[in-house]
């Protein structure tokens, strides 16, 4: 039986990742992963592969309130709003950002757990 990948979370090799993190030691790349762990990992990268994407996620994670409206992400990118929320909606469809509508604007948040996993591979 092979592990599935759900919202609960990933399964790296046959440890499941949750959103808070491992729940037991992480395997990282040191077991095999099944196909579905694989492509759901790759797709992690790959949300994270682009120089704008990390740094608004960095933007977001230093921020003090934990959060960020989407208007405050444009100036410190030097990006067009349509091109920060083609980047927002990646990091939000890949699980790693949340996004609340406050009337007009949107604000962005790390989802707790969801960076640990990527950090999980390579411990």
């Amino acid at each position: 039986m092979t592990p599935s990948t759900s919202d609960a979370g990933l399964h790296v090799g046959e440890q499941p990742v949750s959103a808070s993190g491992p729940e037991c030691c992480p395997t990282g790349l040191a077991r095999p992963l099944d196909r579905g762990s694989a492509e759901e990992l790759a797709r992690l990268f790959k949300a994270v592969s682009d120089p704008a994407r990390l740094q608004l996620l960095a933007l977001i994670r230093a921020s003090d309130a934990g959060e960020v409206c989407a208007c405050d992400l444009t100036a410190p990118l030097g990006l067009s709003q349509p091109t920060v929320s083609h980047h927002l909606k990646i990091l939000t469809e890949a699980g790693l950002i949340a996004r609340e509508q406050r009337g007009t604007w949107a604000w962005f948040s790390l989802v707790p757990g969801r960076l640990d996993e990527l950090a999980a591979v390579f411990a």
